[in-house]
This record gives structure tokens, C-alpha cells and sequence, in this order.
């Protein structure tokens, strides 16, 4: 599996869906968590979403409890928490892990298509955000660090 198409993820309602439905999109990839001091990130990612969605961006949030056991809720409970504090309308997938042998495969594939510095294969912390081109090739990745705000004009570039 080379390719965000082939992948599928479970989203927070129990459906699974096949990655391929979001083919001609451009994606923001982001492993999440609701008590991590990244967390207003959601904000950010939501603004994101609203502005690009017309356009052809898609924001797909993975909860990720990893980091400091910073996302301990069950999938209702993340729903509840995102929707009420952030809004959040963009699409949420069931909690998953993004390092270790037992991480989704879609973060296997994405950490070894855009390694972290000195080529690391593994997700830091919660928020990393991973850049997706139309075609499902990885493009970019971005650090918790980097607020969703300033990853804007990368994806207007990509859009136009």
C-alpha cells in the first residue's frame, strides 16, 4: 500500500469506510487528542475545513491515545467533546495508534512516505499533520508545532 486510496478507517460512528472515496481530494491527515495542550488545534483544523471543504479539501482527524493517555474517551465521548468545544464537522475516525506495531497502517504508510527529522519513523506527539496531494501521495508533513493556520498557503498552492 502506497497510496491514502488504499487504505480503509473506521470512523467514530463504527463505519468503515474505504480511504478511495476521498480520490480528487487534497486531505490533512492529523492524529488528535481531546486533553493535549495542542488540543485548540482543533479550532484551527475546523477553520481549515470550513474555508477549503467547496474547494476540494477533506480534514481527516485520527484520535490517538499514545501521548500521554491524552485522548482516553470512547468515540461518543470524543464526538461529544469536539462538536461541543470546536465544532468540529469535518470527518472524525475511531481512536487508533500511530506508533508501534500495532499502528493503523494508514500511519505505517504515511510515516515512511514523510519520515520526521533525521528520518525518524515515528509520530512525536498528538497533532502531527501530514499532507495529502489529489492523487493520495504524500506530499508534507508538519509538526505539532505548526498550527493549522499557517499550513493555508500550502494548500491554497495545491488547490489552485
Amino acid at each position: 500500500m502506497d497510496n491514502l486510496h488504499d487504505f480503509y478507517a473506521t470512523t467514530l460512528t463504527g463505519q468503515e469506510i474505504a480511504l478511495r472515496d476521498y480520490r480528487g481530494k487534497l486531505a490533512l491527515v492529523v492524529n488528535t487528542a481531546s486533553k493535549c495542550t495542542f488540543t485548540p488545534q482543533y479550532e484551527g483544523l475546523q477553520e481549515l475545513h470550513k474555508a477549503y471543504c467547496d474547494h476540494g479539501l477533506e480534514v481527516l482527524a485520527f484520535p490517538c491515545n499514545q501521548f500521554g493517555k491524552q485522548e482516553p474517551g470512547s468515540s461518543d465521548e470524543i464526538a461529544r467533546f469536539c462538536q461541543r468545544h470546536y465544532g468540529v464537522t469535518f470527518q472524525m475516525f475511531a481512536k487508533v495508534a500511530v506508533n508501534g506495531q500495532g499502528a493503523h497502517p494508514l500511519f505505517k504508510w504515511l510515516t515512511a512516505a514523510k519520515p520526521g527529522i533525521l528520518g525518524s519513523r515515528s509520530i512525536k506527539w498528538n497533532f502531527t499533520k501530514f499532507l495529502i496531494g489529489r492523487d493520495g501521495y504524500a506530499l508534507q508533513r508538519y509538526g505539532s508545532w505548526t498550527k493549522p493556520q499557517s499550513i493555508a498557503a500550502d494548500i491554497e498552492k495545491l488547490l489552485a
